[in-house]
C-alpha cells in the first residue's frame, strides 16, 4: 500500500509532466483541444442561431399551450447528456431513419448531439430574459402598435448584454460535455477524441500527466468564460449605472 508521501510525490511528479506538455505545446494536446474547441463552436453557432429567436419569441409570446411548451422546455435542461447521446445513436444507427447520412462516429454526430445539448439552455436562458424585460417595457412597446416579433426583436437589443452571458454559458456547456459525445463520437484517436473524452480514456489507461494536462486546459477554458461572464455583468451594471445618472441629471431642475 502506498504511503501518502508516496502519493504526493506521484501527484507532483504527474503534474510537473502536465504542465511540461502544456507548455511545450505538445502536438497530441492540441490536437485534442483545437478539436474540442472546433465542435463545440460550431454546436453553439447552430443552436444559438435558433435558440435564441426561439426564446426570444417564447418571451413575449402568449397562446394556449405555452405552459406545456415551457414545461417540456425546462424538462429538456434536466435530460442527462448519456440520454442524448442514446437517442441521437439510435437516430443515425444504421438501422435508424437517418442511418443513411453515414455520421455515426463522426465529427457530425458530436455537432448534432451538443446542439441538442445546448439549444434547451440557450432558449430557456433566452426566454426568461426576454420574459423578464417585457414585464418592465413590454407595456409601452404594445402601445406603439409592436407585434410579438418586433417586441422580442427589440427586447432581445435591449437585453443584448445578458443574452452575450447566454452564448457563453451554453458554450461553456457544450465544451465539458462527455456523455453524448463519447456514445455517438466513438472517442476514436485523431478523429472524434476530445478533451473530455479523452480524459476519461487517459485516466482508465492510467496516463494521469495527460489526463491532467487536458483537465488543466479545459478548467482554464471554463474559467476564462466565467471571468467574462462577469466582467459583461459588470460592464453592463456600469452603463445602467451611467444610464440612471444622466436620466436624473436631465430631470433635476
Amino acid at each position: 500500500m502506498r504511503t501518502i508521501p508516496q502519493l504526493m510525490t506521484s501527484f507532483t511528479e504527474g503534474a510537473a509532466t502536465a504542465l511540461d506538455l502544456i507548455t511545450s505545446l505538445d502536438p497530441l494536446l492540441l490536437s485534442v483541444v483545437g478539436r474540442s474547441l472546433s465542435v463545440s463552436a460550431m454546436a453553439c453557432v447552430m443552436a444559438c442561431g435558433f435558440g435564441l429567436l426561439l426564446g426570444a419569441w417564447l418571451g413575449v409570446a402568449r397562446f394556449a399551450g405555452r405552459e406545456i411548451v415551457l414545461t417540456l422546455l425546462n424538462t429538456m435542461l434536466a435530460v442527462p447528456s448519456v440520454v442524448v447521446g442514446l437517442v441521437v445513436y439510435l437516430l443515425l444507427s444504421r438501422t435508424g431513419p437517418l442511418g443513411s447520412l453515414g455520421w455515426l462516429f463522426s465529427v457530425k454526430a458530436m455537432v448534432v448531439a451538443q446542439v441538442l445539448l445546448v439549444l434547451p439552455v440557450v432558449t430557456a436562458l433566452t426566454r426568461q430574459a426576454i420574459e423578464d424585460a417585457d414585464i418592465r417595457h413590454g407595456e409601452q412597446l404594445r402601445s406603439l402598435g409592436a407585434s410579438s416579433w418586433m417586441r422580442s426583436l427589440l427586447l432581445a437589443f435591449d437585453e443584448r448584454y445578458a443574452l452575450l452571458t447566454v452564448l457563453i454559458a451554453a458554450f461553456g456547456r457544450a465544451i465539458s460535455e462527455v456523455g453524448a459525445v463519447m456514445i455517438v463520437g466513438g472517442n476514436i484517436d485523431g478523429f472524434t477524441r476530445v478533451m473530455t473524452t479523452a480524459i476519461a480514456l487517459e485516466t482508465s489507461k492510467g496516463d494521469l500527466p495527460l489526463a491532467l494536462a487536458l483537465g488543466i486546459v479545459l478548467l482554464s477554458i471554463v474559467l476564462v468564460l466565467n471571468a467574462v461572464i462577469a466582467l459583461i455583468r459588470r460592464w453592463r451594471e456600469r452603463l445602467e449605472g451611467q444610464a440612471v445618472d444622466t436620466s436624473v441629471a436631465v430631470g433635476a431642475p
